[in-house]
Order: structure tokens, then sequence, then C-alpha cells
């Protein structure tokens, strides 16, 4: 029997269904090492929604950390602000101090000569003095009694009344001095504090704008690490994404494709179930047949096919040749009843054997 009889029986109804079966399951199994399609798509899916969300939850914290950055510009304004003010503030210290150390030499250059001018009127108070101790005093009496004459005894008074005013006005003198030799000692003290609270205030203001400037960096080191972080972890999450929409696109193209296979086979099957319907009875496997039914399942899957290409017809696909040499009646075997084709087809069993029909050693009947 000729092989394209198999093809004939693949027209039937069961096995066009087995077919469209068979490319639904092809179009669900697409890639076997990484499961089915449904299974493959909704895995990506499901990563890309974990992609975006993620992407939403960074783009709500980089949110958050820009409402922080806004705080942290406000702060750093007024930070700034604050350090011209200290800044101002401490030129202008120098300037008050360089005033009071201007100041402050020439109270000390004050200070030396008063002092050096209480020390020559101490020297010559004391020389006085000692100079008085050591002399007998004149007394007036003394000096009337020893005076020669009247105008020696005016010189002498003149004298005597010029030393007591001398000494007077060096008394004043060296008093004076004193005086101001302490005034002068008291305002180069009150310099050299005003000199030391103006340093320890520079000193404090300078300690402030570098803890402030220190302050201002130490932030803006930490915004500048957490943006970057941020950015970087939505950049990868955002290219993850367009690698996953990527997958999603290829594997529905592929599901496309698989589905545009399925329906021409499906309509192909439709078209070969709607060719002529055989003469006769369709006759399932639990019907008698005078052969295995294994062969006759292959050949016409037991229907009564009317000639193919070969001429071939009926349940067993004889040919009329052997159809009327094993006693057939009429010129071909589909044209007869069930009984008379199984009659002949034992009578070729009989005399031919199993291969009689090629379908035989297709299911391994010999």
């Amino acid at each position: 029997m000729p092989f394209t009889t198999l093809f004939r029986g693949l027209r039937t109804p069961l096995l066009a269904a087995a077919l469209a079966a068979g490319l639904a399951l092809t179009l669900a199994v697409i890639d076997p090492a990484r499961g089915t399609a449904a299974s493959s798509l909704g895995q990506l899916q499901s990563q890309l929604g974990a992609q975006q969300d993620q992407q939403q939850h960074l783009s709500s914290k980089i949110g958050s950390l820009n409402q922080l950055i806004d705080t942290l510009d406000a702060q750093i304004s007024l930070v700034q602000g604050r350090e011209q003010t200290v800044a101002d503030e401490l030129a202008s210290d120098r300037t008050k101090l360089k005033a009071v150390h201007g100041q402050l030499v020439v109270e000390r250059a004050e200070l030396l000569k008063l002092q050096a001018k209480l020390a020559t009127g101490r020297a010559l108070l004391a020389n006085q003095l000692v100079s008085g101790y050591e002399a007998n005093q004149p007394t007036l009496v003394s000096i009337v009694l020893s005076a020669n004459g009247f105008q020696d005894l005016l010189n002498q008074l003149n004298f005597l009344g010029r030393a007591e005013h001398e000494q007077k006005s060096l008394i004043v003198t060296t008093t004076v001095a004193k005086q101001q030799a302490t005034q002068a000692a008291r305002r180069l003290a009150g310099l050299q504090s005003t000199d030391r609270r103006i340093t320890h205030d520079a000193v404090l203001r300078q300690r402030a704008l570098a803890e402030m400037n220190e302050l201002l960096q130490s932030k803006q080191s930490a915004l500048a690490k957490a943006r970057a972080a941020q950015s970087a972890a939505l950049q990868a999450s955002r290219e993850r994404s367009e690698a996953l929409q990527h997958e999603i696109s290829k594997v529905k193209a592929q599901q496309a494709a698989a589905a545009a296979a399925a329906a021409k086979a499906s309509a192909q099957a439709a078209a070969d179930a709607a060719l002529p319907t055989p003469i006769g009875p369709a006759l399932g496997a639990d019907s008698g047949w005078a052969i295995p039914w294994a062969i006759v399942d292959c050949e016409s899957g037991g229907q009564n096919f009317p000639p193919n290409s070969a001429g071939a017809s009926g349940y067993y696909q004889i040919i009329p040749s052997t159809w009327q040499a094993n006693g057939g009646t009429g010129p071909a075997a589909y044209l007869t009843s069930k009984a008379e084709q199984s009659a002949v087809a034992k009578r070729i069993w009989d005399t031919s054997g199993p291969g009689a029909w090629d379908c035989a050693s297709i299911v391994g009947i010999i």
C-alpha cells in the first residue's frame, strides 16, 4: 500500500483535533530551558513590577532628599551670612587691636619718661635732704648776726627764700611725677587687659568660624554621597527595567509567532476536515477487522475513504488491481460493504502477509 495513505488518515476530525492540541502545546512551550512562555512572561512581568516599585521608592527617597537639600541650602545661607558677619567683626577687632597696640606703645614710652623724671626728682630731693642734714641749717638770728651789712643780710635772706622755694617746688614736682607715673601704670594695665580681651575674642571667633566651615563641608559631603548613591540605584533600576521590557517584548513576539502558526495549522486542519465525507460508516478500533487494528488505523483511521492519488480506497486502502485479484467485486473496494472488504483483506493477509501494507512496517508489525 502507498505511504501516502498515512497522511489521508490525518484528515480525520480526531487527528485534526490532536494536531490542534499539539500546536497549542507548541504555543505554550517556547523555551524548554526557561520553562513555559506564560511562566517566563509572568516572572519577567513580576520582576519588572518589582523594579518599578523600587523606582517609585527611590524616587520618593530622592524627593525627601531634595526637601532636605532645600532645608540645608537655607541653613548654609544662614551659616554663610553668619560667617561673613564674624569675618567683619574679626576684621574690626583686629583694627581695634592694632590701635590698642599703638596706644600701648605710646603709654609705655610715656611711663618710662615719667618714671625717669620721678627718679630724678627723688634723687635731687634726697640730695637736698642729705645736705640739709649734714650742714647746719641757718636760722634768721644767725643770719642777722653774721650779716655784713644790710645788703648782705638781704642777699642771704633772698638766697634762703629761693632755696626753700626750690625745695618745695622739687617736692611738688616729685609728687606730681609720682601721681602721673601711677596713672600711666594704671592706663597701661588697662590697655594690656583690653589687648588680652580683644585677642581672646578674636581667637574665639576664629574657632567658631573654623567649626562652622567644618560643619558646612561635612553637610555638603554627606549630601553629595547620599544623592550619588540614590541616583546610582535609580539608574541601575531603570537599566534593569529596560532589559526586562526587552525580554518581555521578545517573549510576546515569540508568543505572537507561535499563535500565528497555531492559527495557520488550525485553518489547515479545518480545511482538511472540510474534504468530502468518506462513503460508508466510520468504524472504531472496537469493531472487527481482518488485519491488526494498528495497520488499519495507520492506513485509514477506520474510515471508508474514496480512492487516493494511487487508487487505494476503503477501510484497508486496497488498490483496484489487488482488490480484483483477490476476489473483490466492482471497480474499487470503497464501493462495497465492510464485510466484503474484510474478506478480501483477509485473503490478502493470508497470501502476502503484513508486507502487503506499507503501514505494517511503520507501526512495527514487521
